[in-house]
């Protein structure tokens, strides 16, 4: 198929449906995706031990680091354009990504001895690193099919190779573990995900490929692909590159730790906060222009984000110490649970000022995220190196609920261009979420037996959490619900 019949333009009204849309489709489809994903992680903290997890960190985020010099931001440039994409636009992009990819995997093989060395890792490690760079390069491929459906808001298309690739690696990693192969679990699992991924996303989104180079769509394309990608950059000097850094000062058991903690308190964050991130940067950058449009997305947006994450962390900080002593064998994750209460307290920081980011970004102030990302990116490299070399593993956990106060930066700048009501949005959900916090704390001792105890308190958060928020946001919590459900049905 001609990538000219694939771009397509769509208006005000178009944008706001298939928003909403998008958002219900990602998250109603994903949660297979997410049962999955929670499911297998729960099954290799069985089956691996913490210094295996701490490796697959490491080796992830190394390439991690490669992957944000692989498009110069064209991709984002391309989603926020407000003109009609042309086939030169995709032709100089997929051209100039693929020449980047290329060089990056040429230093990336160069490196690889040294990073073995650096690190004392064994043979395995190595491969899980050479299998992650072609996943690098198959990934790359995808580019312009994902942008086509993201720039149209096609995400009930977008989330089909996402689900095959989830089932694809899950199924194999979680085998693999159970069978003993430690760290080449990852190295196969990854290996598989790419090619199903790379395959399915042509069947989904067919784009002829295509070679090319424009001068003037590439010069106006840099404008907003230069700045974003900095950005993007800070964002893996801050993340992936601090994780490199942390590898020699906490070893590898403790990232491992660190690594148990996070993902289990960004499950939340992976389930909705990634699903509707990518549909309201798209979104937004098509609202930028209607204030009053943008203003309401961006309170429902906030709100979705509350209501949803807020109690999930909350109940998982009051019930985790309980949780890992179910499975006599994940008593082993105990020395992690006060880096889980923290990464817990970051992710609820996170869930809003992404979406701040997100909106600055979509509106053109690309400038001023870039100072953000570097007051994060100074704030992470003085505080997490110096705590962890004073605290360990926990020490990092700290660092990171203490930078995550800074969002509050984030969200001044973001209603200084969008007044959009905060207290309303976010206060009231955590308002409500804490109440069930609490409410979950005084009713452990009523039932002696854990496993017992832990289901009837997950059932009276779950209601308990629903009458806070009816009592402090009325009737029209179940407006909003019913409008969501309404769309969904048309």
């Amino acid at each position: 198929m001609n990538s000219n019949n694939q771009i397509e333009e769509i208006d005000i009204t178009t944008v706001k449906k298939r928003s909403l849309l998008g958002v219900v489709s990602l998250v109603s489809r994903s949660f297979l995706i997410q049962v999955i994903a929670f499911a297998s992680n729960l099954f290799l903290t069985i089956f691996l031990d913490p210094k295996t997890f701490g490796i697959f960190f490491l080796v992830s985020a190394s390439i991690n680091i490669f992957r944000y010099f692989s498009d110069i931001g064209l991709a984002a440039a391309l989603i926020q354009k407000k003109e009609k994409l042309t086939d030169e636009d995709l032709k100089t992009t997929f051209t100039i990504q693929q020449i980047l990819v290329v060089l990056l995997l040429i230093i990336i093989f160069s490196l690889s001895s040294l990073f073995k060395k650096f690190y004392g890792f064994d043979q395995s490690a190595l491969f899980l690193f050479y299998s992650l760079a072609i996943c690098f390069f198959l990934s790359s491929l995808k580019t312009i099919p994902s942008v086509l459906l993201e720039r149209s808001l096609k995400f009930n298309l977008l989330i089909i190779p996402q689900i095959l690739e989830t089932l694809v690696y899950n199924l194999i990693v979680v085998i693999l573990a159970w069978r003993g192969f430690g760290v080449n679990s990852f190295t196969f699992a990854v290996l598989a995900q790419a090619v199903v991924g790379l395959v399915a996303m042509y069947i989904i989104s067919p784009w002829k490929i295509g070679y090319g180079f424009s001068k003037e769509p590439l010069k106006r394309l840099l404008k907003f692909g230069i700045p974003y990608q900095a950005n993007t950059f800070i964002a893996a000097a801050k993340d992936d590159l601090m994780t490199i850094v942390l590898g020699k000062i906490i070893g590898t058991q403790g990232l491992g730790y660190l690594g148990w903690a996070k993902k289990w308190a960004e499950i939340p964050l992976r389930f909705f906060m990634d699903n509707v991130s990518k549909v309201v940067f798209p979104a937004f950058s098509r609202m930028q222009t209607e204030k009053e449009h943008l203003t309401r997305a961006v309170e429902k947006t906030i709100f979705f984000l509350s209501f949803l994450t807020f109690p999930i962390l909350t109940g998982c900080s009051v019930l985790a110490s309980d949780m890992v002593k179910i499975i006599p064998r994940y008593t082993k994750w105990e020395p992690a649970l006060l880096a889980l209460y923290l990464y817990c307290f970051n992710s609820a920081w996170a869930s809003i000022s992404t979406s701040m980011t997100n909106l600055l970004n979509a509106i053109g102030k690309i400038k001023l995220t870039f100072k953000l990302m570097i007051m994060w990116l100074v704030l992470t490299w003085i505080l997490m190196p110096f705590l962890g070399i004073k605290f360990g593993y926990n020490g990092v956990a700290l660092a990171s609920a203490i930078i995550s106060l800074s969002s509050i930066v984030a969200i001044y700048f973001a209603r200084k261009y969008v007044a959009f009501n905060l207290f309303e949005y976010a206060v009231k959900p955590l308002a409500a979420s804490l109440l069930m916090g609490l409410t979950l704390y005084f009713a452990k001792p009523f039932v002696v037996n854990l496993q017992l105890s832990i289901i009837l308190r997950i059932i009276l958060g779950l209601f308990s959490y629903l009458l806070y928020s009816y009592l402090l946001l009325g009737d029209r919590l179940f407006k909003d619900i019913s409008k969501i459900r309404n769309e969904f049905k048309k």
